[in-house]
Order: C-alpha cells, then structure tokens, then sequence
C-alpha cells in the first residue's frame, strides 16, 4: 500500500574504476588540506596580541552618572522586568536630606546587583532604562572563582566620577541627534567639556 503517488524509483549506479579507487577524493582532499597550509592563522597570541572588538560590543554593565556627577538610576524597575534571564535585582529607597547631589531623583537605587553568570548580554535593560541609566560596555568582565564574586553591585557598575565612560560610540547618529534638542538634554549619556 502506498501513502502517497509520488513514488521516486532509486537506482543503485554502479561506480567506475577511478571512483572505486578513491584518488580523486583523495586529491581533492590532499589540495584543501595544502590551501590551508599557506593561509594566515586565524588564532592569536593572547595576551601579547588584544583582539579588536566592534563598536557595538556588548560587555560589562555601568551604571551612568549624570553631567553634575548625580546617579541617574530612579530604581524604576523596567531594567529588571526586561531582563530575560532574571539577573538583575535592586532595592529602591527614598532620598533623605542633603543627597541630593548623590542621587537625581526622590526614589534611587540602595541595592541594586546584576548576576553576571544570569546575563546574556542581550542590552534590553540599556533599551528599557528611560533615565538612560543602564549600558553595557566595552570592557569584559572577569573571569572568577566563585559565584559569589559575579554578582556584581553597585561598588562595581556604578562608574567613577574621575574616570567617567564615553558610550558615545555605541549610539547611532540618530540617537544623537535626538539628544542635541534641550528638551532632551536631561538624557546626555556623557560629559561635555
């Protein structure tokens, strides 16, 4: 009984000498084989030699400072729900008097951790972030021994106000125009000089 009419007749084509002897296989895997001899060697000598990244790299996160040296996260929340692999957690508190200069806005963020063996590095917590408060940049996150140590906390992703992180080569030119109307200025990612 058949399934179907379509039915396809296979015929066992007998080989000839040459293709019982294998040579021409042979030959034509003994020129791939040479090719190779004489191209350039994909592998480099870490850490003599640094591989280029792109521009778009996406690496350890940062938590952004704003141009008066503020911490632009309000603990809004939208890092963490976008967040595919649940990795990121924090813990929001109020603004208490005098810290105005650390934190932009009434509520910031106490706690806040980024799980780096959770993450994927996928930057839906840079697209969710309205403050502009969350990037992944171009820096690699260590390689470490114990779990404990890749959770990653604000002493670490919070960045320094001495050494401020230019992300102005990840943004589209687009982004950048947007950014240069005052109405918008709020969302500098980067200080001006």
């Amino acid at each position: 009984m058949q399934l179907t009419n379509r039915s396809k007749v296979v015929v066992k084509k007998e080989m000839t000498l040459m293709e019982s002897l294998y040579l021409p296989a042979i030959f034509s895997g003994m020129i791939i084989t040479f090719k190779h001899f004489f191209r350039k060697k994909p592998t480099i000598k870490y850490p003599e030699q640094v591989r280029e990244f792109s521009g778009v790299y996406r690496g350890q996160h940062v938590l952004k400072r704003d141009e008066n040296g503020a911490e632009r996260c309000t603990a809004c929340g939208l890092c963490a729900v976008a967040c595919p692999a649940e990795a990121i957690t924090m813990v929001a508190a109020e603004r208490k008097q005098g810290e105005e200069n650390l934190f932009r806005e009434e509520k910031y963020a106490a706690v806040y951790e980024i799980n780096m063996l959770r993450c994927i590095f996928c930057g839906d917590c840079e697209d969710a972030c309205p403050k502009e408060a969350i990037f992944l940049t171009d820096r690699k996150v260590d390689s470490l021994y114990t779990r404990k140590e890749l959770v990653y906390g604000k002493d670490i992703l919070v960045e320094s106000e001495e050494n401020p992180i230019d992300l102005s080569k990840r943004q589209t030119p687009e982004v950048k125009e947007f950014k240069h109307h005052n109405e918008f200025a709020h969302n500098i990612t980067y200080k001006k000089k």
